[in-house]
């Protein structure tokens, strides 16, 4: 089990940094996007496509840290909500409600991806399917995610809810309790 652990904060981390790749090329073939059009008048061809690609990338890479250390703002709310008892159960019917849908999304992402594999992306002439792959891609990651979620809590090694704080919450606890 810690093994299996390791193994999908370790994939989560690298689609983490990927996603983060990922946006700074979106950031860069925008900006590249807006100074070709708007100050050399000679609009690029393929650095719209480039940044929504790599945005489509980013999203879905992203989305395997958002599960795996809870930063669903939705769910917050109801742990806020429920009393600590009944926190396992809304855990488990949020974690299994998220594998349907990542199934679904994992499923028919690949039939997608093979049925456009054929069609080329206007502008830089590659496979559109190299973009349809972020959704079984960010899925798989985020099915992993979500696993390791329910594993590490269901055995007690992490706490219901967020598993990481951002420093500023951090600060403001300890400054807090000063």
């Amino acid at each position: 089990m810690q093994r299996f652990l390791r193994a999908a904060d370790f994939t989560t981390r690298l689609a983490l940094v990927v996603s983060v790749m990922m946006l700074i090329i979106a950031v860069a073939t925008g900006f590249y996007q807006v100074l070709t059009r708007f100050v050399f008048n000679a609009p690029s061809t393929w650095s719209e496509v480039l940044t929504r690609s790599a945005m489509i990338w980013s999203v879905f890479l992203a989305m395997a840290a958002c599960f795996r250390w809870g930063y669903m703002m939705a769910v917050e709310v109801i742990y806020q909500l429920v009393p600590k008892r009944g926190l396992v159960l809304v855990e488990a019917f949020v974690g299994l409600a998220c594998l349907l849908v990542l199934w679904i999304l994992l499923y028919y992402g690949i039939a997608m991806t093979l049925r456009v594999s054929s069609q080329t992306l206007s502008g830089l002439y590659i496979s559109i399917a190299w973009i349809y792959a972020a959704i079984p891609v960010g899925a798989a990651f985020s099915i992993l995610a979500v696993l390791a979620r329910l594993l590490a809590q269901f055995t007690g090694r992490e706490e219901l809810g967020r598993v990481r704080e951002t420093a500023a919450e951090t600060e403001g606890r300890e400054g807090g309790s000063a």
